[in-house]
């Protein structure tokens, strides 16, 4: 029992500890890219950390299994280097009850990944999306740009408005939009609005940039042959960015529930991930106490490259194999073969070497026999 506790402690420290510096670093990313989208007028700046602190969730579940790996890889390194593990094997400790006590700290590791994957991140993603499709929250054009000129979608586009309201109405709106024609000549267009406010599709999830009042010019410069048109109402798309914070899949804000009582490729590629995420689990735990075996002269790191290299590859056949079941209709048994594959190679690296020495050994006694 003592051994099982200390053995835990190590892995669970080193795997917050890398958990968290991961975290940091996915997180401060992401902030700042969305920041940029804030400072630029596309997403309202006092939503910015809520949506992010939703979203904390979804970062969790994929990086507390990469945290377990690298945390079981450096925890059973420095005691392979240390020579405890020589100890341990000394005083009768077989490898298949180290893998046990491994499995044991996992296991607590699984159960949070799970109740991430399952309930928690869609749960935030749907209070996420909520915000975003809030009218206080989603005016994106006029979120910083009242008052003064402002550049958007690669300078292409210039928006003013005089004021906007508490409702986010704004009035005396201005926009100037040019780019060339199929000649190569610039040509621009010049709207001018009493007033506009920005309007949400619930069935398509864009947003509209919708003018009321207003007179549109359209022309090349230096030119006197402008078209003019007046409208009473007249709606723009406002793209929003690719890999931005709105582009996140509409299936991750849905329950597990609803996945399971819908039939459709991407609901059923959703809940298969959901599930493979946990599984994943100990089945990478085992393959990091595998590749953690090393001695002095080689040091405790010597194995993290190719140790990388089998978690990456996993996660990538996940992922494909989920685009595979969303995309192309496949089944999802798919990501169970990939989870069996690796599943197999951790029993090869866990028993594969005593299998070798017993076999060798009754071959060599056949050879004297």
């Amino acid at each position: 029992m003592k051994i099982l506790r200390y053995l835990a402690r190590d892995v669970l420290t080193h795997t917050v500890a890398v958990s968290f510096v991961l975290l940091v670093i996915i997180f401060s990313g992401r902030f700042v890219k969305y920041l940029a989208e804030a400072a630029t007028g596309d997403l309202a700046s006092d939503i910015l950390l809520p949506v992010m602190l939703y979203r904390l969730p979804g970062f969790l579940e994929l990086i507390l299994p990469l945290g377990l790996f690298i945390g079981i890889l450096m925890a059973y390194g420095r005691l392979y280097v240390e020579s405890e593990m020589v100890v341990l094997s000394a005083c009768g400790v077989s490898p298949s009850r180290l893998a046990l006590y491994t499995l044991l700290p996992a296991a607590l590791v699984l159960v949070v990944v799970g109740s991430f994957s399952l309930w928690v991140t869609p749960m935030g993603a749907r209070h996420s999306e909520a915000l975003l499709h809030a009218p206080e929250s989603s005016q994106g054009l006029n979120a910083v740009a009242a008052g003064r000129f402002q550049s958007r979608r690669g300078s292409n586009l210039v928006t003013y408005a005089q004021g906007v309201d508490a409702d986010g109405l704004m009035h005396d709106v201005f926009l100037s939009e040019g780019g060339p024609d199929e000649r190569g000549r610039l040509r621009m267009q010049v709207t001018v609005a009493r007033e506009g406010e920005v309007r949400f599709d619930p069935e398509t999830g864009a947003r509209y940039l919708e003018l009321r009042d207003g007179v549109r010019y359209s022309g090349y410069p230096g030119d006197l042959d402008y078209r003019v048109s007046s409208f009473d109402r007249y709606g723009e798309l406002i793209p929003d960015p690719e890999d931005g914070i709105r582009a996140a899949d509409p299936v991750d804000g849905r329950s597990t529930a609803a996945l399971l009582r819908s039939a459709t490729p991407e609901d059923v590629a959703a809940l298969h991930w959901r599930l493979s995420i946990p599984v994943m689990v100990p089945i990478v735990a085992v393959i990091a106490f595998c590749m953690s075996r090393t001695d002095h002269r080689r040091g405790r790191y010597i194995k993290m490259v190719p140790a990388f290299l089998i978690y990456l590859g996993y996660l990538v056949l996940l992922t494909r194999m989920r685009s595979a079941v969303a995309e192309d209709g496949a089944e999802p048994l798919r990501l169970w073969l990939v989870h069996a594959a690796f599943l197999l190679l951790a029993l090869g690296l866990l028993y594969g070497g005593r299998l070798r020495s017993a076999w060798r050994q009754r071959s060599a006694l056949r050879a004297r026999a």
